[in-house]
This record gives C-alpha cells, structure tokens and sequence, in this order.
C-alpha cells in the first residue's frame, strides 16, 4: 500500500487524485459521475476549490482507467494527490 492508498474500510481503499480544470459544482459532479462508473467504486467526492477527487474503491484502481473517466470528463488527472 503506497502513502496515497489507505484503508479506509475493511475490503475498501481510499485514494486521492489531483485533477485539474474543475471550477464549479458541475465540474465536480461531471468528474464524479465518470469515475462513479468504473468498477467497484463505491463512492467519488469531488472538490474544485483543491482539485481533488477522493474515491473509494473495493480494490486498488488502475490509474489510466481514472485517467480515461477524468478526460472523458473533460478535465486532466495530474496523479494521485
């Protein structure tokens, strides 16, 4: 488990990813409903004032399937936060 992935539940991991160009609420939910859609995310909180979106997930996520949601979003994945 790296510094960016906790668990946070038995059976889930948090990570925290920096995306770039949010800037309102429904940048946050467009961010949120794509990477909501991946398998076994169980929830996405996305903030624009950080630029961060903590997900939670059953199992670690392969950082280019957030990367394809995010840019499907229309917004850039910088990395994990």
């Amino acid at each position: 488990m790296t510094a960016n992935a906790q668990t946070s539940q038995p059976g889930s991991v948090t990570t925290v990813f920096a995306v770039t160009g949010m800037t309102c609420g429904h940048c946050e939910g467009a961010v949120s409903s794509e990477i909501s859609e991946l398998g076994g995310v169980s929830s996405v909180k996305a903030e624009a004032a950080t630029g961060k979106v903590t997900v939670v997930s059953d199992t670690p996520l392969d950082e280019e399937a957030v990367r394809a949601a995010v840019d499907e979003a229309g917004y850039e994945l910088v990395g994990k936060a």
